[in-house]
């Protein structure tokens, strides 16, 4: 890689770095200004002043709050997550599972939503102004007038009480085979792509069409080239780094998105994990699985910015 292109990634690198350990900051801060009592929240209403007092300083909650900040960041970056207040467990061990089945969920949902989205967007595209192309936009539009609860309470309805042929509650455990987890995972799997999808198709139809503008594209269509044949071959390629920004951004959303589906179909990932918790006031655990979701984001942020800068031949090969 030339220059220009490896100092530009260097710099989107330490960037990333300096936004997470922001967030870091925010989401201790946040943990902290929660209104209520952590001690009194685990130890109950009747608990007496003295339990209080041993627990707190159990805890560490009498210390000042940038030295438990410190010690908290230490941790992390050591692997250490600490220990979930409501239940003695070891944060990374209990998030260790539940991670791989929010990941596993967002792989299968993007599978199916960007080669869809970008098909999508290529044929509203050659038929752009024609009934093919408001069709596809106008569905589009329609599903991202629809939050994810409302999606994935339809797909629960015609689905799984209507016509049973997919499970409610998606429940997932060791040892299942692949078939018996893809078909746990249809439902939310699939009011994940709805949810995704249009944003991605749209995305795509419009950076496709912003370079149909070009002289280029004009060249090849006056030597006779069908029109799928020069958005293929020629405008395609070309749109390709805004394209692959959006598909990031999904794909963020995806793994980040998900607490709200996760909790429609009961479906034992990193949200639902985040909600149970949230509900018992388990400061340890929604920091931990706050900072991971703002890691993954920041992370594909980036990755997006990276496959942007690579892709763009100006930056590859400076005059």
């Amino acid at each position: 890689m030339s220059s220009p292109v490896v100092k530009l990634v260097a710099q989107r690198v330490a960037l990333g770095i300096l936004l997470l350990l922001a967030v870091s900051v925010l989401i201790f801060a946040g943990t902290q200004i929660l209104p209520g009592d952590v001690a009194q929240a685990i130890l109950g209403q009747s608990a007496t002043p003295e339990s209080l007092a041993n627990l707190r300083e159990q805890l560490g909650l009498n210390q000042p709050a940038y030295i438990r900040y410190f010690h908290w960041l230490g941790g992390v970056l050591t692997g250490d997550l600490g220990t979930a207040m409501s239940s003695g467990q070891d944060i990374a061990t209990s998030i260790k599972e539940r991670l791989w089945n929010t990941l596993f969920l967002a792989f299968w949902a993007a599978i199916v939503a960007i080669p869809l989205a970008i098909t999508l967007g290529l044929i509203a595209v050659r038929y752009r102004n024609g009934w093919v192309d408001k069709m596809i936009s106008g569905v589009a539009l329609a599903s991202t007038s629809f939050p994810e609860f409302f999606i994935g309470y339809l797909l629960v309805f015609y689905f799984a009480v209507q016509h049973q042929w997919f499970p409610a509650i998606s429940t997932v455990y060791a040892g299942m085979s692949l078939g018996e987890r893809l078909q746990a995972i249809a439902l939310p799997a699939a009011a994940l792509t709805l949810v995704v999808l249009a944003h991605m198709m749209r995305m795509t139809r419009a950076a496709i069409l912003n370079v149909m503008q070009s002289a280029y594209v004009e060249t090849a269509e006056l030597k006779g080239l069908s029109a799928f044949a020069v958005i293929r071959k020629h405008a395609f390629p070309n749109a390709i780094a805004p394209i692959i920004n959006v598909v990031m951004l999904n794909l963020a959303y995806l793994v980040v998105g998900v607490v709200v589906v996760e909790v429609i179909f009961v479906y034992p990932g990193m949200g639902q994990y985040l909600v149970d918790h949230v509900t018992k006031r388990d400061v340890p655990v929604v920091q931990a699985v706050g900072l991971i979701f703002a890691a993954v984001y920041i992370a594909l942020n980036i990755i997006a910015d990276i496959a942007a800068i690579v892709a763009n031949p100006r930056l590859r090969h400076p005059k």
